[in-house]
């Protein structure tokens, strides 16, 4: 998948939305995969912040608008905006913070509340760099990602280790979805005009994808 301007000429829009408590590093997770910064002096995300980048799935550029908001119960009243039209999110706890993971189950409630059934999601292990600090056995992350049938990936966006391949596997499961409707229905997904809302199909459609899918490391 390469990378491309966000000026291009794309095929299809995405929205992908970031969620988890504060301080588990999404602002950096986006500003990573948005334009390769980190900044170690990052403040709490106030409201709602987002973010852009296209990239080649197969032969189309698939556009990533990228929705990164407050982790703080404050803020919670922008739910339903926050979430609607969003066909992909990454779920985010903090390696070092076991009380970020326990909180990963109220959040995944939160979007499968709020969002359509069908979101491609991911859950995302960040600061992988501080493996000496960990509280988070990833092997319990595999359990837990396995069992709420979510993909899964430890990442670092001070490293910047699996940050792209994180937002790429889900930009590419929720191409690979539409292009199966699409085909299911004997359509051609080509002509999905830039922007529109798209279904990404049923949970069993995103099952049957996660299968041949990529959940590594």
């Amino acid at each position: 998948m390469e990378k491309y301007s966000a000026d291009d000429d794309y095929d299809y829009l995405f929205k992908v939305v970031l969620i988890g408590d504060s301080g588990v590093g999404k602002s950096n997770l986006l500003s990573r995969f948005s334009h390769n910064e980190f900044s170690m002096e990052s403040k709490s995300t106030i409201g709602v912040e987002f973010g852009t980048r296209c990239i080649r799935v197969d032969d189309k550029v698939v556009k990533a608008q990228i929705w990164d908001t407050a982790g703080q119960e404050r803020y919670r009243a922008i739910t339903s905006a926050y979430y609607r039209g969003a066909v992909g999110a990454l779920v985010v706890y903090d390696i070092t913070r076991h009380v970020t993971f326990e909180n990963v189950e109220r959040w995944l409630k939160e979007l499968r509340d709020h969002a359509e059934g069908n979101i491609v999601i991911m859950l995302v292990g960040n600061k992988a760099d501080l493996r000496h600090l960990r509280a988070v056995s990833m092997e319990d992350a595999k359990g837990f990602a396995e069992q709420e049938a979510t993909f899964f990936m430890e990442t670092s966006a001070l490293e910047a280790m699996n940050v792209q391949n994180a937002f790429t596997e889900v930009l590419g499961q929720i191409y690979r979805v539409v292009g199966k409707k699409a085909l299911d229905i004997g359509e051609d997904p080509a002509p999905l005009l830039k922007g529109q809302t798209i279904n990404v199909g049923s949970r069993d459609d995103i099952s049957a994808v996660k299968k041949s899918g990529c959940c590594s490391t």
